[in-house]
């Protein structure tokens, strides 16, 4: 019987793939015969039989890594993320803006059949609190614009959270669209991640909130990458054909705890 989840001859690209949850994918694809893996960063990846440089931020790099993309895509995994430490906009541009230019850019090079995921985050389930301003941004296509009205918007001063739930919903609008393109569209949005951001998170949004987190989840520790990788690996295969339009939770119950009032908020006092 052939395994479930199979990558061989499917050409693969990845941005964030030199450390943390892509780097850990990296590695999964490579077991699962991966039969090409492009890798987008900022730093140099191992792993990439073609490593591009790009800087997220820059619409200009962006547009540059697109062109120097080789052959046939059939699944990208639009990977890369920062904190909120950067600010408002380079955390808009790289956690949401980076990831329309690439879908924009690159869907009309992909199989059919073939599939994008977002690497969203659980910090961006309060969506539907802020859903008409993330739709009102959403609107401008412009990269400027975008980020300009983004940088005035008032939920966006909460940046990160913010920028993850303008994926989740980005996820939803784009999947409608693109699946009659033959592409899928999904995101995964895991719980904290112990990888090399951490640090960051944890000044950004501080020590107690993180902890009180890990603590809600079932598993009762934080996440590493090989932990999050299989998800990802998932979505993007065959395996995951008739799954569209969905922010899959990789969170160990710490949605399901809060939606049924069963977490325990006294670690936050």
């Amino acid at each position: 019987m052939a395994p479930l989840v199979d990558y061989t001859n499917k050409r693969v690209v990845l941005t964030g793939g030199a450390t943390g949850i892509g780097e850990a994918l990296a590695v999964q694809l490579r077991g699962l015969n991966v039969g090409h893996l492009t890798i987008l960063d900022i730093a140099p990846a191992t792993n990439a039989d073609l490593y591009i440089p790009v800087d997220l931020s820059d619409r200009h790099s962006v547009d540059e890594a697109m062109r120097s993309i080789e052959g046939p895509i059939d699944t990208v995994f639009s990977n890369a993320g920062v904190s909120a430490l950067p600010g408002v906009r380079t955390c808009m541009a790289v956690n949401v803006a980076a990831s329309r230019r690439l879908t924009d850019g690159l869907i009309d090079r992909i199989t059919p059949g073939g599939t994008i995921v977002y690497t969203a985050s659980m910090a961006g389930n309060g969506w539907p609190t802020h859903l008409a301003e993330i739709n009102r941004l959403l609107d401008l296509a412009d990269w400027d614009e975008f980020l300009d009205a983004a940088e005035a918007s008032e939920p966006a001063q909460d940046v990160y959270p913010f920028s993850k739930a303008c994926m989740q919903v980005y996820t939803m609008r784009r999947a409608y669209s693109a699946i009659r393109q033959g592409v899928r569209i999904n995101s995964i949005c895991p719980a904290p991640v112990d990888t090399p951001l951490m640090p960051a998170f944890r000044q950004s949004m501080g020590d107690k909130a993180i902890d009180w987190s890990v603590s809600v989840q079932g598993n009762g520790r934080m996440a590493v990458a090989a932990d999050i990788a299989p998800s990802l690996a998932f979505m993007g295969s065959d395996a995951a054909a008739f799954i569209n339009g969905v922010n899959l939770l990789v969170d160990s119950g710490f949605t399901a705890a809060m939606v049924t009032g069963q977490a325990d908020f006294s670690g936050l006092a």
